[in-house]
């Protein structure tokens, strides 16, 4: 026998009900005519009553299985409705888990992002705590006094104190620039310096005023083409280039260079020295590949006058390479940083501040390439000789301080309540006022720690520098208050004496 379905068993039941129905009709009609007839037969009567009551069972029963098959049929409805509202919520289900998935990779992103951003925001703080420390210094120190044929620096050794607006140019500095290899003669001379000393003040409305009118004087009296007028020319650029005047200070300056090649010669100093006065400027401004010959011509006469192994020849490789540098010609940058670094090792010794200076110089380009161990090497050769210096020989007692960051950093987990930094030999002190190319140092090998991720190091050498910012500047301040109560003291001890003085006259002439 076949299985039948649901619904072929609903329709054999409808069938079979309707035939129950109407035999249930005959059997009723047929008990009426037994009973009412003349003819009663009990024994057929009880038959027709037995089999009513069974039709009876029987259409029950088929009722019962219709009315079952339609709540089967609305179960199995309400089944599927809810099969499809499992399938949606299933759906809905895995949509939410990929929504907080991409959720979660975003929070850990955002987190990662933060962190970031705290360690760059403390360093920032840092960077600007040692900026106003800087600022205050710069206005403090004594400039070194320079040779007769000095070469101006493009940029400061510490990218991060870089300037966009020239504050005034020193006086010793606007001299040098201005004069290199030539002599300002007697009847200049008292203009020459007052120009300076407005200029260097920031009193360009009394300073150009002043550079114009000898500017006149000059070319009525010697002519255009004077070695007088160029020096003036070049002082006036100076005063322009302090304003950001760049394209007047520039339109002078080429004018004072073809007069002293006219007047002077094209391989004189004073050349020399008018070609990195042009080449800085263009280097301020950017424009790099104007820049580099004149800076190759300037070197190429310094060698040629004072010999490849001068100082100055140096100084002027160190200007070559900032340029190259500031357009990615790294290999020539190296060349030209190891060649200044073997002539001042020559020349001026190890201890030079210039050795120092031109370390950090390649350092800084070798951190430009990623190269962190040719740069993070240089830095400790810094550092390591400034503490030879201020504390005699290394050993296991007496450590450079990035060493002692190093092992800060290894043992932060262990101790996290490190010894203070001060405790360490007083190695700050050795950062002093001048040497700012050591705490130069100490704050470019810190930004390389923390680049590496190493912050505890990195929070070492910055608290380093920032400890002697501060110490400078208070000796600094110090020094200044002692000088001036010191003259206060003595001016008012001459007074007491001339006052003495007075009176012993005025006892004498009364006498």
């Amino acid at each position: 026998m076949t299985q039948m379905s649901q619904e072929e068993i609903v329709s054999n039941t409808k069938t079979v009900l309707q035939g129950l129905e109407a035999l249930r009709v005959e059997h009723l009609t047929l008990i009426s005519n037994l009973t009412e007839g003349s003819k009663k037969d009990p024994d057929k009567s009880e038959i027709v009553m037995k089999n009513i009551e069974n039709i009876e069972l029987g259409l029950g029963e088929a009722q019962v299985i219709v009315v079952l098959a339609s709540h089967l049929q609305n179960i199995e409805a309400e089944k599927q409705k809810l099969r499809t509202q499992v399938r949606r919520l299933c759906q809905e289900n895995a949509w939410l888990r990929d929504e907080l998935a991409n959720t979660q990779q975003k929070l850990q992103s955002s987190e990662q992002t933060v962190a970031q951003l705290e360690e760059e925001k403390k360093h920032l703080e840092f960077m600007a705590s040692v900026k106003k420390y800087d600022d205050n210094q710069e206005n403090e120190e004594q400039q070194e006094k320079s040779r007769s044929d000095p070469v101006v620096e493009l940029f400061p050794e510490d990218e991060s104190e870089e300037r966009h607006n020239m504050s005034p140019t020193p006086p010793n500095q606007f001299a040098n620039h201005a004069n290199a290899g030539y002599e300002i003669p007697a009847r200049l001379r008292t203009l020459h310096n007052l120009v300076i000393q407005y200029a260097s003040q920031g009193r360009y409305e009394v300073a150009v005023p002043l550079c114009k009118q000898a500017l006149e004087d000059l070319e009525r009296t010697s002519g255009h083409d004077h070695p007088d007028v160029a020096t003036m020319l070049n002082i006036l650029a100076l005063v322009y280039r302090d304003q950001n005047k760049y394209k007047e200070a520039a339109n002078l300056l080429n004018d004072a260079l073809a007069i002293r090649e006219k007047t002077l010669g094209e391989n004189h100093p004073a050349v020399a020295a008018t070609l990195n006065n042009l080449a800085v400027l263009y280097g301020k401004r950017g424009k790099y590949k104007d820049a580099e010959p004149l800076c190759k011509r300037a070197l190429e006469i310094r060698e040629n006058v004072l010999g490849k192994n001068h100082p100055d020849v140096a100084k002027q490789l160190n200007n070559l390479a900032l340029l190259c540098q500031n357009q990615t010609k790294y290999e020539e940058v190296e060349m030209y940083y190891q060649r200044a670094l073997e002539i001042y090792e020559m020349k001026l010794g190890p201890d030079d501040p210039n050795v120092a200076k031109t370390k950090n110089n390649l350092a800084s380009c070798f951190l430009k390439q990623g190269k962190y161990k040719e740069a993070e090497i240089l830095y400790k050769q810094v550092l390591t000789r400034a503490h030879e210096r201020e504390f005699g020989a290394i050993n296991g007692e007496n450590k450079p301080i990035w060493q002692v960051a190093e092992e800060r950093e290894e043992n932060k987990l262990k101790n996290r309540e490190n010894t203070p930094y001060g405790e360490y030999g007083g190695w700050h002190k050795a950062a002093k006022v001048d040497s700012p190319t050591v705490t130069t140092t100490l704050k470019n090998l810190g930004a390389l720690y923390r680049r590496q991720g190493k912050y505890e190091a990195a929070d070492t050498l910055e608290d380093c520098a920032l400890r002697s910012k501060k110490e400078a500047l208070d000796l600094v301040k110090q020094s200044k208050v002692a000088k001036i109560l010191g003259v206060s003291d003595e001016n008012r001890r001459q007074r007491m004496k001339d006052s003495d003085s007075y009176d012993e006259e005025g006892k004498r002439s009364q006498k």
